[in-house]
């Protein structure tokens, strides 16, 4: 098979890949409400907009069909982590196609999880109802798109505040003033192994809870009236981070496992948080957030990782993907095994391409 010639043509090759690898309904971790699964099918959801492709946006309803009982509660999961949030994100669509009463009744299950999720002295929300005292990069990313847009279409504008100030809160806890690079947790409690006794903040730049970040702050820009002026600071805060990351991208376009020490031993190029870094930065040119110049690096990062990537038979092959990773030292992250085709890589991977997709689609315009 000949390799795609574009950013669609790409996502169309990982979504029927995927599609043939699993039924919606065994994608794992099977039944279980997550964003592993969440993840993904966000991708496959914006393809699926994006082409007109029924069989896609099917796909994803079967796999949210499956997981939630018929009294709007999911059949598995961990009632008020950060982690099983945001696969909420996927009702929307589905709610606005079908017109089925019964994906608000799951909307309002989803939401009462961020309800019930504890709160850390300042504010924020830990990322596990078990982790006490504990943020993470991550949980912007897994309830921030889901919350805002519940706040907005529902009329509870105290939630769009609320995902306002965690961002913010995050920032302080965990940025660095030096790199401009944010810690991948913080820890109030400073009684994590991996906390800084003076900060509560882990000492490592972690790829992947990186790419996080910018994508759920643009996504809940998207919530936010263009005269509010918290759209305009946030904004503020997506560009400072993005130009911190785009001082590391490396050469072939790709971005470190961790971020700031590409040329330390160990390290190695890392497909999901490249995708994500391209996907955010593709959108933040989009929306004047970043120079147009900008776009050059979501480009080269695109062909960076679409190159990296093997064809076998009608199969494309998401490699150089970190499997799901908990908070550690530069050891832990660097000799963390890779994955391929698992749902953290092809949903950052389909992330991007729908981003790259919109991007030419808009250069093409002008």
């Amino acid at each position: 098979m000949t390799r795609p010639d574009s950013p669609i043509g790409y996502a169309l090759l990982a979504a029927d890949t995927m599609m043939r690898k699993f039924k919606a309904e065994n994608l794992p971790p099977e039944g279980h409400f997550h964003y592993h699964q969440g993840v993904f099918l966000s991708g496959m959801l914006k393809i699926a907009a994006l082409e007109n492709r029924d069989d896609i946006f099917q796909y994803a309803k079967d796999w949210v069909d499956s997981v939630f009982n018929d009294d709007g509660s999911a059949k598995i999961v961990d009632y008020g982590d950060l982690d099983d949030i945001q696969p909420g994100i996927l009702l929307y669509p589905i709610y606005d196609k079908t017109g089925d009463e019964r994906y608000k009744k799951e909307m309002d299950y989803v939401i009462g999880e961020y309800l019930a999720c504890p709160r850390c002295n300042n504010g924020g929300l830990y990322h596990k109802v078990r982790l006490t005292g504990q943020m993470w990069l991550d949980g912007l990313y897994m309830a921030g798109p889901f919350v805002s847009e519940y706040g907005r279409r529902f009329n509870h504008p105290e939630y769009i505040d609320d995902i306002y100030h965690e961002i913010l809160t995050m920032k302080a806890v965990t940025e660095d003033k030096d790199t401009g690079l944010w810690y991948h947790a913080w820890d109030e409690t400073r009684k994590a192994d991996w906390a800084d006794e003076t900060t509560g903040h882990s000492h490592e730049f972690w790829g992947r809870s990186i790419g996080w970040v910018p994508v759920a702050i643009l996504d809940v820009m998207d919530q936010m009236e263009e005269s509010d002026p918290r759209r305009a600071e946030l904004g503020k805060v997506a560009s400072d981070l993005l130009n911190a990351i785009i001082s590391f991208q490396g050469e072939d376009g790709r971005w470190y496992q961790v971020v700031n020490k590409v040329k330390e031993k160990g390290n190695w190029p890392e497909n999901s948080c490249s995708s994500l870094f391209a996907a955010a930065i593709a959108k933040a040119v989009r929306y004047g957030v970043l120079p147009e110049s900008c776009a050059e690096n979501a480009w080269k990062a695109f062909r960076g990782v679409s190159g990296s990537l093997a064809i076998n038979g009608d199969d494309l092959e998401v490699g150089n993907v970190c499997i799901g990773t908990g908070v550690g030292d530069y050891d832990f992250y660097i000799n963390r095994p890779c994955s391929i085709n698992d749902l953290h890589g092809v949903g950052a991977f389909l992330l991007m391409c729908a981003s790259m997709e919109e991007l030419r689609r808009w250069e093409n315009e002008r």
